[in-house]
């Protein structure tokens, strides 16, 4: 069965929110890009929310992501933020996913 685009990009959302968690290198890649990753990612993040909208996905980590995407500038409650965020998008796309192919 095929997967759906919401779920596609509920993991790569989730991977690239992990990466960004990674103490030092996510900050560091963040601090590197001039913030503009943060913009990518509130990018992708409302991309991924409109799918979920169209699929009828779990929108939650979609606009957690957003949120995160909005605040992740301030250095401790950035990290903090990737970290849930990371942990929000996988689960839901391996239980989304999980569904779909029943």
């Amino acid at each position: 069965m095929k997967m759906k685009i919401s779920v596609a990009l509920l993991w790569i959302t989730g991977l690239a929110e992990a990466f960004l968690a990674i103490p030092l290198i996510g900050g560091g890649f963040v601090i590197s890009t001039g913030y503009s990753a943060l913009g990518v990612m509130f990018v992708l993040h409302a991309i991924t929310l409109f799918f979920c909208f169209r699929e009828y996905s779990p929108k939650s980590g979609s606009i957690l992501g957003i949120i995160t995407s909005l605040i992740a500038w301030i250095p401790g409650i950035g990290w903090v933020f990737h970290l849930i965020t990371a942990a929000v998008l996988l689960i839901t796309a391996a239980m989304t996913g999980n569904r779909a192919r029943i």
